[in-house]
Protein backbone atom coordinates (compact mmCIF):
# COMPACT_ATOMS: atom_id res chain seq x y z
CA UNK A 1 0.00 0.00 0.00
CA UNK A 2 1.39 3.41 -0.95
CA UNK A 3 1.29 6.26 1.62
CA UNK A 4 -1.20 8.19 -0.56
CA UNK A 5 -3.43 5.08 -0.63
CA UNK A 6 -3.44 4.94 3.17
CA UNK A 7 -4.25 8.66 3.34
CA UNK A 8 -7.18 8.21 0.96
CA UNK A 9 -8.52 5.30 3.02
CA UNK A 10 -8.26 7.34 6.22
CA UNK A 11 -10.02 10.23 4.49
CA UNK A 12 -12.83 7.92 3.39
CA UNK A 13 -13.20 6.56 6.93
CA UNK A 14 -13.37 10.08 8.34
CA UNK A 15 -15.96 11.26 5.78
CA UNK A 16 -18.11 8.25 6.59
CA UNK A 17 -17.77 8.93 10.34
CA UNK A 18 -18.83 12.58 10.03
CA UNK A 19 -21.28 12.15 7.15
CA UNK A 20 -19.78 15.37 5.80
CA UNK A 21 -16.90 16.41 3.56
CA UNK A 22 -16.74 19.79 5.28
CA UNK A 23 -16.32 18.45 8.81
CA UNK A 24 -13.88 15.76 7.68
CA UNK A 25 -11.83 18.34 5.78
CA UNK A 26 -11.72 20.61 8.82
CA UNK A 27 -10.37 17.78 10.98
CA UNK A 28 -7.75 16.91 8.36
CA UNK A 29 -6.95 20.60 7.83
CA UNK A 30 -7.48 20.41 4.05
CA UNK A 31 -10.07 21.96 1.76
CA UNK A 32 -13.36 20.13 1.05
CA UNK A 33 -12.55 20.23 -2.67
CA UNK A 34 -9.20 18.54 -2.11
CA UNK A 35 -10.87 15.88 0.02
CA UNK A 36 -13.56 15.34 -2.61
CA UNK A 37 -10.90 14.92 -5.29
CA UNK A 38 -9.06 12.36 -3.14
CA UNK A 39 -12.30 10.40 -2.68
CA UNK A 40 -13.06 10.46 -6.42
CA UNK A 41 -9.59 9.11 -7.15
CA UNK A 42 -10.11 6.31 -4.61
CA UNK A 43 -13.48 5.40 -6.14
CA UNK A 44 -11.95 5.47 -9.61
CA UNK A 45 -9.10 3.23 -8.47
CA UNK A 46 -11.55 0.74 -6.92
CA UNK A 47 -14.06 0.98 -9.74
CA UNK A 48 -16.99 1.34 -7.35
CA UNK A 49 -18.96 4.17 -5.79
CA UNK A 50 -18.38 4.37 -2.03
CA UNK A 51 -20.56 7.33 -1.06
CA UNK A 52 -23.95 8.76 -1.92
CA UNK A 53 -23.58 12.53 -2.23
CA UNK A 54 -26.43 15.05 -2.15
CA UNK A 55 -26.46 18.76 -1.41
CA UNK A 56 -27.66 18.01 2.12
CA UNK A 57 -25.89 14.85 3.24
CA UNK A 58 -23.30 12.18 2.53
CA UNK A 59 -24.00 8.50 3.15
CA UNK A 60 -22.37 5.14 2.49
CA UNK A 61 -23.38 2.99 -0.44
CA UNK A 62 -23.80 -0.72 0.22
CA UNK A 63 -20.35 -1.31 -1.27
CA UNK A 64 -18.94 1.58 0.76
CA UNK A 65 -20.29 0.15 4.00
CA UNK A 66 -18.80 -3.28 3.26
CA UNK A 67 -15.47 -1.69 2.29
CA UNK A 68 -15.37 0.41 5.49
CA UNK A 69 -15.95 -2.70 7.63
CA UNK A 70 -13.02 -4.43 5.91
CA UNK A 71 -10.50 -1.59 6.10
CA UNK A 72 -11.29 -0.17 9.56
CA UNK A 73 -9.52 -2.88 11.61
CA UNK A 74 -6.40 -2.66 9.43
CA UNK A 75 -6.30 1.14 9.60
CA UNK A 76 -6.77 1.01 13.37
CA UNK A 77 -3.84 -1.39 13.66
CA UNK A 78 -1.66 0.88 11.50
CA UNK A 79 -2.67 3.97 13.49
CA UNK A 80 -1.96 2.19 16.76
CA UNK A 81 1.47 1.09 15.55
CA UNK A 82 2.35 4.61 14.37
CA UNK A 83 1.17 6.17 17.62
CA UNK A 84 3.08 3.59 19.66
CA UNK A 85 6.25 4.68 17.87
CA UNK A 86 5.43 8.32 18.52
CA UNK A 87 4.87 7.66 22.19
CA UNK A 88 8.41 6.30 22.64
CA UNK A 89 7.30 3.67 25.07
CA UNK A 90 5.20 4.73 28.01
CA UNK A 91 4.57 8.41 27.38
CA UNK A 92 0.85 9.35 27.04
CA UNK A 93 0.48 11.51 23.92
CA UNK A 94 -1.87 11.81 20.97
CA UNK A 95 -5.66 12.07 20.85
CA UNK A 96 -7.84 9.99 23.18
CA UNK A 97 -11.28 9.36 21.63
CA UNK A 98 -13.92 8.10 24.07
CA UNK A 99 -17.61 7.29 23.44
CA UNK A 100 -19.95 7.74 26.43
CA UNK A 101 -23.69 7.97 27.09
CA UNK A 102 -25.10 11.28 28.36
CA UNK A 103 -25.50 9.98 31.91
CA UNK A 104 -21.81 9.04 32.14
CA UNK A 105 -20.84 12.43 30.73
CA UNK A 106 -22.81 14.24 33.46
CA UNK A 107 -21.82 12.02 36.38
CA UNK A 108 -18.22 11.06 35.63
CA UNK A 109 -16.61 12.80 32.67
CA UNK A 110 -17.53 16.44 33.38
CA UNK A 111 -16.37 16.29 37.04
CA UNK A 112 -13.06 14.58 36.18
CA UNK A 113 -12.03 15.89 32.78
CA UNK A 114 -10.51 19.27 33.83
CA UNK A 115 -8.10 17.65 36.31
CA UNK A 116 -7.20 14.95 33.78
CA UNK A 117 -6.36 17.47 31.06
CA UNK A 118 -4.31 19.57 33.46
CA UNK A 119 -2.40 16.45 34.52
CA UNK A 120 -1.67 15.42 30.90
CA UNK A 121 -1.33 18.64 28.86
CA UNK A 122 0.20 16.83 25.86
CA UNK A 123 -2.95 14.75 25.36
CA UNK A 124 -5.92 15.80 23.25
CA UNK A 125 -9.32 14.43 24.30
CA UNK A 126 -12.28 13.85 21.98
CA UNK A 127 -15.48 12.93 23.83
CA UNK A 128 -18.41 11.66 21.77
CA UNK A 129 -21.80 11.48 23.51
CA UNK A 130 -24.31 8.99 22.18
CA UNK A 131 -26.73 6.63 23.91
CA UNK A 132 -25.88 3.49 21.99
CA UNK A 133 -23.26 0.74 21.99
CA UNK A 134 -20.55 2.14 19.74
CA UNK A 135 -18.51 0.04 17.30
CA UNK A 136 -15.14 1.28 18.53
CA UNK A 137 -13.02 -0.04 15.68
CA UNK A 138 -15.29 0.98 12.81
CA UNK A 139 -15.79 4.47 14.25
CA UNK A 140 -12.22 5.10 15.34
CA UNK A 141 -12.62 5.27 19.13
CA UNK A 142 -10.03 4.20 21.66
CA UNK A 143 -12.63 3.17 24.24
CA UNK A 144 -16.20 3.58 25.43
CA UNK A 145 -18.08 3.46 28.73
CA UNK A 146 -21.25 1.39 29.09
CA UNK A 147 -23.10 -0.86 31.51
CA UNK A 148 -21.48 -4.27 31.69
CA UNK A 149 -24.62 -6.10 30.65
CA UNK A 150 -24.62 -4.25 27.32
CA UNK A 151 -21.09 -5.10 26.26
CA UNK A 152 -20.11 -7.36 23.39
CA UNK A 153 -17.99 -10.41 24.14
CA UNK A 154 -15.05 -9.39 21.94
CA UNK A 155 -13.99 -6.45 24.09
CA UNK A 156 -11.86 -5.98 27.19
CA UNK A 157 -13.84 -4.34 29.99
CA UNK A 158 -12.33 -2.49 32.96
CA UNK A 159 -14.85 -2.04 35.81
CA UNK A 160 -15.53 1.48 37.06
CA UNK A 161 -16.88 1.61 40.58
CA UNK A 162 -18.44 -1.82 41.04
CA UNK A 163 -22.08 -2.84 40.89
CA UNK A 164 -24.97 -0.39 40.47
CA UNK A 165 -28.65 -0.19 41.25
CA UNK A 166 -31.47 1.35 39.30
CA UNK A 167 -34.33 3.14 41.06
CA UNK A 168 -37.83 4.21 40.18
CA UNK A 169 -38.39 7.73 41.45
CA UNK A 170 -41.17 10.29 41.64
CA UNK A 171 -41.83 13.51 43.48
CA UNK A 172 -43.63 13.59 46.86
CA UNK A 173 -46.47 15.48 45.17
CA UNK A 174 -46.83 12.79 42.51
CA UNK A 175 -47.02 9.98 45.08
CA UNK A 176 -49.51 11.99 47.15
CA UNK A 177 -51.69 12.44 44.07
CA UNK A 178 -51.33 9.04 42.36
CA UNK A 179 -50.17 6.65 45.07
CA UNK A 180 -46.98 4.60 45.27
CA UNK A 181 -46.82 1.40 43.16
CA UNK A 182 -46.14 -1.79 45.12
CA UNK A 183 -45.63 -4.09 42.12
CA UNK A 184 -44.12 -3.33 38.68
CA UNK A 185 -47.40 -4.39 37.06
CA UNK A 186 -49.05 -1.38 38.71
CA UNK A 187 -46.95 0.93 36.52
CA UNK A 188 -49.59 0.40 33.83
CA UNK A 189 -51.78 2.87 35.72
CA UNK A 190 -49.02 5.48 36.23
CA UNK A 191 -47.53 8.25 34.12
CA UNK A 192 -43.94 7.28 33.32
CA UNK A 193 -41.20 9.31 31.66
CA UNK A 194 -39.77 7.04 28.99
CA UNK A 195 -36.20 6.96 27.63
CA UNK A 196 -35.41 6.64 23.92
CA UNK A 197 -32.07 5.18 22.76
CA UNK A 198 -30.20 6.64 19.78
CA UNK A 199 -31.41 3.64 17.77
CA UNK A 200 -34.99 4.83 18.29
CA UNK A 201 -35.88 1.95 20.62
CA UNK A 202 -37.73 2.78 23.85
CA UNK A 203 -36.12 1.46 27.03
CA UNK A 204 -38.24 -1.20 28.73
CA UNK A 205 -37.96 -0.91 32.51
CA UNK A 206 -36.12 -3.87 34.08
CA UNK A 207 -36.97 -5.54 37.38
CA UNK A 208 -36.08 -8.78 39.20
CA UNK A 209 -38.40 -10.93 41.32
CA UNK A 210 -37.53 -10.40 45.01
CA UNK A 211 -38.81 -13.74 46.30
CA UNK A 212 -40.56 -16.99 45.44
CA UNK A 213 -39.69 -19.52 42.74
CA UNK A 214 -38.68 -16.73 40.33
CA UNK A 215 -36.43 -14.90 42.82
CA UNK A 216 -33.57 -13.13 41.07
CA UNK A 217 -35.01 -13.57 37.57
CA UNK A 218 -35.16 -10.36 35.56
CA UNK A 219 -38.16 -9.25 33.52
CA UNK A 220 -39.16 -6.12 31.64
CA UNK A 221 -42.18 -3.84 31.77
CA UNK A 222 -43.39 -1.61 28.95
CA UNK A 223 -44.49 1.66 30.49
CA UNK A 224 -46.39 4.57 29.02
CA UNK A 225 -46.57 8.28 29.61
CA UNK A 226 -46.88 11.67 27.98
CA UNK A 227 -43.13 12.41 27.88
CA UNK A 228 -40.38 10.51 26.05
CA UNK A 229 -36.80 11.78 25.88
CA UNK A 230 -33.22 10.69 25.18
CA UNK A 231 -31.91 13.17 27.76
CA UNK A 232 -31.59 11.80 31.33
CA UNK A 233 -31.47 15.27 32.90
CA UNK A 234 -34.83 16.13 31.34
CA UNK A 235 -36.40 12.89 32.62
CA UNK A 236 -35.12 13.63 36.13
CA UNK A 237 -36.38 17.23 35.99
CA UNK A 238 -39.80 16.04 34.83
CA UNK A 239 -39.99 13.62 37.76
CA UNK A 240 -39.03 16.39 40.20
CA UNK A 241 -41.79 18.56 38.74
CA UNK A 242 -44.34 15.80 39.37
CA UNK A 243 -44.97 14.91 35.72
CA UNK A 244 -44.41 11.20 36.27
CA UNK A 245 -42.14 8.42 37.45
CA UNK A 246 -38.76 7.71 35.89
CA UNK A 247 -36.33 4.77 35.99
CA UNK A 248 -32.69 5.78 36.48
CA UNK A 249 -29.32 4.49 37.61
CA UNK A 250 -29.17 5.49 41.28
CA UNK A 251 -26.16 7.89 41.13
CA UNK A 252 -28.05 10.09 38.66
CA UNK A 253 -30.78 10.86 41.21
CA UNK A 254 -28.88 10.43 44.48
CA UNK A 255 -28.74 14.13 45.31
CA UNK A 256 -32.41 14.70 44.45
CA UNK A 257 -33.44 11.79 46.69
CA UNK A 258 -31.18 13.01 49.50
CA UNK A 259 -32.75 16.49 49.32
CA UNK A 260 -36.29 15.12 49.32
CA UNK A 261 -37.12 16.31 45.81
CA UNK A 262 -37.58 12.70 44.75
CA UNK A 263 -38.63 9.52 46.54
CA UNK A 264 -38.10 5.92 45.46
CA UNK A 265 -40.58 3.14 44.81
CA UNK A 266 -40.36 -0.59 44.06
CA UNK A 267 -36.96 -0.84 45.77
CA UNK A 268 -37.37 -4.56 46.51
CA UNK A 269 -37.75 -5.23 42.79
CA UNK A 270 -34.48 -3.49 41.85
CA UNK A 271 -31.42 -5.46 43.06
CA UNK A 272 -27.83 -4.53 42.11
CA UNK A 273 -26.53 -5.40 38.65
CA UNK A 274 -23.26 -5.14 36.72
CA UNK A 275 -22.12 -1.53 36.83
CA UNK A 276 -20.28 0.65 34.33
CA UNK A 277 -17.20 -0.49 32.45
CA UNK A 278 -14.67 1.20 30.24
CA UNK A 279 -14.30 -1.12 27.25
CA UNK A 280 -11.85 -1.31 24.35
CA UNK A 281 -11.07 -3.78 21.53
CA UNK A 282 -9.62 -7.01 22.86
CA UNK A 283 -6.99 -7.31 20.12
CA UNK A 284 -5.29 -4.04 21.08
CA UNK A 285 -2.80 -3.41 23.86
CA UNK A 286 -3.78 -0.63 26.24
CA UNK A 287 -1.96 2.49 25.00
CA UNK A 288 -0.49 4.80 27.67
CA UNK A 289 -3.08 7.53 26.97
CA UNK A 290 -5.91 5.11 27.74
CA UNK A 291 -4.14 3.55 30.74
CA UNK A 292 -3.71 6.91 32.49
CA UNK A 293 -7.35 7.80 31.73
CA UNK A 294 -8.59 4.58 33.36
CA UNK A 295 -6.38 5.19 36.38
CA UNK A 296 -7.64 8.76 36.67
CA UNK A 297 -11.30 7.68 36.61
CA UNK A 298 -10.75 4.93 39.16
CA UNK A 299 -8.90 7.31 41.48
CA UNK A 300 -11.75 9.82 41.30
CA UNK A 301 -14.35 7.12 41.99
CA UNK A 302 -12.35 5.86 44.99
CA UNK A 303 -12.07 9.39 46.43
CA UNK A 304 -15.68 10.47 45.82
CA UNK A 305 -18.75 8.41 46.71
CA UNK A 306 -20.70 9.78 43.75
CA UNK A 307 -20.60 6.75 41.48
Amino acid sequence: MRIDDASALRAFRLIARHGSFTRAAAELEVTPSALSQSLRQLESHLGVRLLHRTTRQVGLTEAGRAFLERISPALSDIDAAIEAMRQHGDRPVGTLRIAVPQMVLDLLIIPTLPDFMRAWPELKVDIHVENRLTDLIAEGFDAGIRLGERLARDVVAAPLGGRQRAVVVGSPSYFARRGRPQHPAELATHDCVRFRFSSGAIYRWEFAHPHGASQGQWFVVDVDGALTTNEPALAIRAAIEGLGLTHMVEPAVRSAVASGQLQTALDDWLPPFDGFYLYYPSRLQVPPKLRVFIEHLRRHIAEHSTW
